[in-house]
């Protein structure tokens, strides 16, 4: 409707701008990636830091849990796997299909044999646990209250 007013939502606009971009560059040269023929796509992949570990989801829609890798050398995950397709079928298509891997590098000193991995819902959720050095600590702010020591002063 005309009166409604939208919230300016800055880090929506660079993600809607960063797709156009994409796509423009997709349709100038091209999207081998996305090209079955080639045999193989990029899935999305987000990480995150939650409480004292670190996250990485991988969205693996359609693609069979046995047909997924997860190797730790290093400090460094890789995740490969197939999307197979069942037939191949005429007509318009989106969806990619073949090989793919992807490589994350993890902060120095993690503990490889620590690392556990789940899927469900075509997302893998890998869980690494962070050294006690980079896990982070709380620190306690110190609050001065001059007005009231005056106060205190005062009274006594």
């Amino acid at each position: 409707m005309f009166g409604e007013l939208m919230r300016f939502n800055p880090s929506e606009e660079l993600s809607n701008w960063h797709r156009d971009i994409d796509d423009l560059f997709g349709r100038f040269f091209g999207r081998p990636e996305n090209t079955s023929s080639l045999g193989n796509w990029v899935p999305r992949l987000e990480t995150y830091r939650k409480d004292n570990e670190y996250v990485l989801r991988c969205d693996l829609p359609g693609v069979n849990p046995n047909d997924v890798q997860v190797q730790a050398e290093g400090n460094v995950v890789s995740i490969s796997g197939e999307r197979k397709s069942e037939e191949k079928r005429e007509g318009y298509q989106e969806t990619s299909y073949g090989k793919f891997e992807r490589t994350v590098t993890l902060p120095q000193g993690i503990e490889a044999d620590k690392i556990a991995a789940r899927y469900e819902h075509g997302v893998l959720e890998i869980h690494v646990p962070l050294p006690a050095q980079l896990a982070g600590r709380k620190i306690p702010v110190q609050i001065e209250q001059k007005e009231n020591k005056k106060l205190e002063n005062k009274a006594a």
